[in-house]
């Protein structure tokens, strides 16, 4: 009767032990503070997340969790309430997706360029040029060697969709000839061009941490329609009530003021700034 009992006790204390220790765990699992943020290949490939996040981690004690798109799939990500906020690189596009409630607030976070890359040969003749469009033109005009495109709907892609238009001239007609659309990311596309001794139109933060680069070369840069500007949106939360305000809002201001924006601007690749901070006004 005595052990009957003394089983009894043993059984019922470690049940409450159990109890305890399972409440204690899904306590900390409903304390834990996270938030998703969208964003482009590009801040990816160039190394620019790994170097932000576990600053903001680190002082705020909010994980960060990534999904990587171009950022035609960002918005799209954005508008279904997939994601809290997110960083994209179609100004147009973001105050679009503001003006249709989307969007609470958005607001210019940083800038670098786009470069063409080529081949060191370039045979299609524009080293040097500063006229995008015409440097464009001069590879159709050769097709000598390879053009690829992103041809993935990203920021980059439609940058340079509208240099093809400024050169008065659709690619698209010779696609699978001279004009390759690789349907991938930033980092796969110039991996394909440097396998192609391709030309391709890349952003700089990219290129500089690009370790593949073959023979392939910076050809035209400097022309004011390559700049590239990112940006930072918050998700309405009022259209997606489960999207976490509090924790996006905690990275939005993180990222766009002082300590953010030292960060971002103290990130180099071999002694060269990839990205320039300019959140200074509300949009």
């Amino acid at each position: 009767m005595a052990r009957s009992l003394r089983l009894r006790r043993r059984v019922a204390f470690w049940a409450v032990a159990f109890i305890a220790a399972l409440s204690s765990a899904e306590a900390g699992a409903a304390g834990e503070r996270t938030l998703t943020l969208a964003t482009t290949t590009t801040t990816e490939n160039s190394g620019l997340m790994g170097h932000l996040l576990p600053l903001f981690e680190a002082g705020t004690g909010i994980e960060v969790r990534v999904v990587l798109h171009g950022t035609g799939q960002v918005l799209r990500a954005a508008r279904a309430g997939d994601v809290d906020l997110f960083i994209a690189h179609d100004k147009e596009a973001e105050l679009a997706f503001l003006a249709q409630g989307y969007g609470i607030e958005r607001r210019d976070l940083m800038s670098n360029d786009f470069v063409i890359v080529g081949p060191a040969d370039d045979p299609a003749g524009i080293n040097g040029m500063t006229d995008a469009a015409q440097a464009l033109a001069r590879i159709a005009a050769s097709s000598a060697s390879p053009f690829v495109s992103r041809g993935d709907d990203s920021g980059t892609h439609r940058a340079e969709r509208r240099l093809w238009q400024a050169a008065g001239i659709d690619p698209s007609a010779a696609s699978g000839e001279w004009y390759l659309e690789a349907g991938a990311g930033m980092g796969s596309t110039l991996n394909i061009a440097a396998g192609r001794g391709a030309y391709t139109l890349t952003d700089r933060g990219t290129w500089l941490s690009f370790g593949n680069r073959g023979d392939l070369v910076i050809l035209a840069a400097g022309d004011p329609r390559l700049f590239n500007q990112y940006g930072i949106t918050l998700v309405n939360p009022s259209r997606h009530p489960y999207v976490k305000a509090a924790e996006a809002r905690a990275f939005f201001d993180w990222i766009t003021g002082p300590d953010g924006q030292r960060a971002i601007a103290a990130y180099q690749i071999d002694g060269e700034q990839p990205f320039h901070p300019n959140a200074e006004g509300r949009q």
